[in-house]
C-alpha cells in the first residue's frame, strides 16, 4: 500500500501544478497566443534571417581584423 499512497501523492502534486498554469502571471498570454499567419511567419523569419546574416557578418569582420589586420597595419605604418 505504501507505494500505492506515493503514486496518488505524486500524481495530485501533478495535477495541482497543472491546475494553476492557465492562472499565473503568464495565463493571459497563454489564452491570447495564436498561430501566426502565413505572411507572418514569412515576415518574421525574414527579420530573423537578416540578424542572423548582420551577426555573423560582424563576427566575421572582427575574426579577419584580428587574423589579417595587424599585418595589414604595419604593411601601412610600419
Amino acid at each position: 500500500m505504501e507505494i500505492v499512497d506515493k503514486a496518488w501523492r505524486v500524481q495530485r502534486k501533478v495535477e495541482d501544478r497543472v491546475k494553476h498554469v492557465g492562472k499565473g502571471r503568464f495565463g493571459r498570454v497563454l489564452k491570447m497566443a495564436r498561430k501566426p499567419t502565413p505572411e507572418e511567419y514569412i515576415k518574421t523569419n525574414q527579420i530573423t534571417a537578416l540578424g542572423l546574416f548582420l551577426i555573423g557578418g560582424l563576427g566575421f569582420l572582427i575574426y579577419w581584423l584580428f587574423q589579417y589586420g595587424a599585418s595589414l597595419f604595419a604593411g601601412l605604418f610600419g
